[in-house]
């Protein structure tokens, strides 16, 4: 399949997604809903407009997923305004800890007991199919900065961090796979890949967060080019720099990155106030800003606020709108790609193990946390629910294919793995626009 093919399909889609937009925003169904379905309209079972080896494919599959997990966990970073001391946050780390666990725990024993699978695939599959994802669950996640709901905040914070807390399960499933068993393999696992790989992979994104954030706001205040900056390579260059710190001392690169974005965004808060609205939303940012007198570069009224709010608004705003951009390109050509291998890929028994997934495990792990009053009952419902897989297991996926699996292992976690990830994209797309919309009817009422 050449470059031109390639080419050709991925602008159909999006002209397809673009011309169509008006119509598909009024039907319960997601972007990534249709691209899937695109995916195997074009794909071998249908036009057979474009195909893909998977084994080819693995090691620049696995670097895509990467960036695309990457951009959409510094966005999501970016997104999270409340202080690390706010109880909400507690939602978010339940969810990423305990309620994550414990869903791997469920997908293995189920695999193990009910596929017959050894520990070994039964842990991985477990890991890979247990982190939610940041870069299919937009909708229901934190609308702006502004946003502190509990279930949105709950289930951005829970993204952000379980694709990073995950690393350490997929890694322990290898290590049931290749490893010898010895007590020195067990000990190098807990200690490098659990014990300082994840606290390693989050204060180093932070702290970098905030001293890039300082300075950058600090260079811009003194030399007044707040609107001229080129915040896009400032985005570029944190997400880059944060993930090959963490990578270099043995952190966790999604981690590093995700707590990058919340550092920035705490100087954003430092510079703004905590009060006060986002400063993007105070400044209002124009498109084009750069090439426009300062007076013309924002919408808001800037005469009352000060150098730094005016800096750190042009700044939050030009990196969110970028960000955004590329996780949902990123979005469309990644799920289209999936929907291209799935048939090929499907496996029936994903049917009983996405049921038992989303309507038990995950459920269920919600339920039982001790949430008290942070989180009502059909909250809890709901955030049980809105366990979405995507893009983040497909790079476990391919990082796992990538580090020796045997063939017939590599077949087991790649059929379960595509065929649940699709049924999740469907059952959540065809849902979530509905429910939420119901939820915030209620919380209408209640107000």
């Amino acid at each position: 399949m050449n470059f031109s093919v390639w080419v050709a399909v991925l602008g159909g889609v999006l002209l397809t997604l673009a011309l169509t937009s008006s119509w598909l925003r009024w039907l319960p169904v997601t972007t990534s809903a249709v691209c899937l379905l695109l995916g195997i309209v074009i794909g071998p079972s249908g036009l057979n407009l474009l195909k893909l080896s998977l084994e080819n494919a693995s090691l620049w599959m696995e670097h895509l997923t990467e960036v695309a997990v990457l951009f959409s966990l510094f966005v999501c970073g970016l997104k999270l305004r409340l202080p690390l001391r706010n109880k909400t946050w507690c939602i978010a780390f339940g969810l990423a800890g305990p309620v994550m666990l414990l869903t791997i725990i469920g997908v293995c024993l189920l695999l193990h007991w009910g596929l017959q699978l050894p520990w070994g695939p039964s842990l991985l599959i477990g890991a890979i199919l247990a982190p939610t994802d940041p870069v299919l669950a937009a909708l229901v996640q934190v609308n702006d900065a502004q946003d502190v709901d509990s279930v949105r905040f709950g289930l951005s914070g829970e993204a952000g961090l379980n694709d990073g807390v995950a690393f350490p399960f997929v890694i322990l499933g290898l290590l049931l796979l290749h490893g010898d068993g010895s007590p020195g393999e067990w000990q190098d696992w807990v200690l490098r890949s659990l014990l300082w790989a994840v606290p390693a992979g989050l204060l180093t994104g932070y702290w970098m967060g905030r001293g890039i954030g300082r300075i950058a706001l600090s260079l811009r205040i003194h030399n007044e080019d707040s609107t001229l900056g080129p915040n896009d390579y400032l985005t570029l260059a944190l997400i880059a720099l944060a993930y090959v710190a963490a990578d270099a001392i043995g952190g966790y690169g999604f981690l590093s990155v995700f707590a990058a974005g919340l550092g920035l965004r705490q100087e954003e808060v430092k510079s703004t106030g905590v009060t006060q609205p986002p400063a993007e939303q105070l400044v209002q940012p124009v498109v084009g800003h750069q090439n426009v007198e300062p007076q013309d570069a924002v919408h808001g009224d800037t005469a009352q606020l000060q150098d730094s709010q005016v800096a750190a608004g042009i700044m939050m705003g030009d990196m969110l709108a970028f960000g955004s951009l590329v996780e949902r390109a990123m979005e469309v050509f990644l799920v289209t790609l999936l929907g291209v291998v799935l048939i090929a890929h499907w496996d029936w028994r994903a049917l009983w193990i996405g049921a038992v997934l989303f309507c038990l495990i995950r459920p269920l792990s919600v339920a039982v946390m001790p949430w008290g009053s942070l989180l009502s009952w059909p909250q809890r419902g709901l955030i049980g629910w809105f366990g979405i897989r995507g893009i983040g297991s497909l790079f476990y996926l391919f990082f796992a294919l990538n580090h020796g699996l045997s063939a017939e292992v590599a077949t087991v976690c790649t059929d379960i793995t595509l065929s649940v990830l699709a049924l999740s994209i469907l059952l959540h797309g065809v849902s979530t626009q509905p429910m939420l919309a119901r939820y915030e009817q209620l919380k209408k009422r209640k107000s």
